[in-house]
């Protein structure tokens, strides 16, 4: 596929967390990109992206009844609480690791909901890289499927969180019910949820998680 030629990035704004370029092409298209990364390492600048920036889980809590871990987290950009899963972004110290994606996960699982990963459980890369919004970013996750076969009752906890981050309570949702927050689209309090959130509930209620 032809795709426009870039012939040049420039960087319209820069804080510790976010980078506004503006990426022109030589048909003298100019194009805004919302970014974590620097000039150099776009994935507008490369052929393929090689690394995700973070990680998402699709935590499945196995028992009797499995339930899909989920639980509120406030999100500045919108405004409210909303329906979330664990995820977080991948530090420089996860990138030295063997698996970092793997690493990273473990990490930020047991910061967002106070679960020590064990022998007993389950860990499988679903996807390595997926766009999050690509018309606005190329800001990107990997998703990753955790299968919790260890005790994990009375151990559930929202006091890792870090910074801005803050949690307002767990959702330990059955397939019945996880299939009632996609019919209706939005969480029990009426606000619409994320699309990694809805993809979480897909892949539960269709049973990937079994096969992996």
């Amino acid at each position: 596929m032809k795709k426009p030629k870039h012939i040049r990035t420039d960087q319209l704004l820069e804080t510790p967390y976010i980078r506004v370029y503006d990426l022109v092409y030589e048909d003298g298209t100019h194009y805004y990109d919302a970014s974590r990364r620097k000039t150099g390492s776009l994935a507008a600048e490369h052929e393929e992206t090689q690394m995700a920036d973070a990680v998402s889980a699709f935590v499945v809590l196995n028992g009797e009844e499995p339930k899909l871990l989920l639980f509120y987290e406030y999100r500045y950009p919108t405004g409210q609480y909303v329906l979330s899963i664990p995820s977080g972004l991948i530090d420089p110290g996860d990138s030295s690791r063997e698996d970092p994606l793997f690493h990273a996960m473990i990490r930020e699982l047991h910061e967002e909901t106070g679960i020590e990963i064990t022998d007993k459980d389950r860990l499988a890369l679903i996807n390595p890289l997926v766009y999050c919004s690509p018309g606005f970013t190329d800001e990107c996750t990997a998703l990753i499927s955790v299968v919790v076969n260890s005790d994990w009752q009375g151990h559930l906890s929202q006091a890792g969180g870090e910074g801005t981050e803050h949690f307002e309570g767990f959702v330990l949702s059955s397939r019945q019910e996880v299939l009632e927050l996609l019919r209706k689209g939005t969480d029990a309090y009426g606000h619409p949820y994320p699309l990694v959130t809805w993809a979480a509930m897909s892949w539960f209620v269709s049973d990937m998680w079994k096969s992996l």
